[in-house]
């Protein structure tokens, strides 16, 4: 799977975990050149609390499209260290 912003390929795996129909990448196999952290979070029942970060390619911006839980719940261990897209962010094979 790849994640692509701006015909640029910021993540790419072949091994995603794939929860509620998101993709989340591994972190060493996204670009996080292309990422800064925001100041924004939400909070999932069954899995905690998501951090979220800006994805730049280029001139082209978009604002919180990217998250990760940093310290899952035990029930979605599996996606500690990974990174979820959205948000103009293409993720397809």
């Amino acid at each position: 799977m790849k994640a692509i912003f701006n015909n640029v390929v910021i993540a790419q795996s072949e091994h995603p975990v794939v929860i509620e129909g998101n993709y989340y990448f591994p972190l060493e196999s996204v670009n996080s050149d292309y990422l800064s952290e925001t100041s924004h979070h939400s909070t999932c029942p069954w899995k905690g609390e998501a951090s979220y970060y800006t994805v730049k390619v280029n001139d082209e911006i978009s604002e919180n499209a990217a998250w990760s839980y940093k310290n899952p719940k035990d029930a979605a261990k599996e996606i500690k260290n990974h990174v979820a897209f959205w948000k103009n962010v293409s993720v397809k094979e």
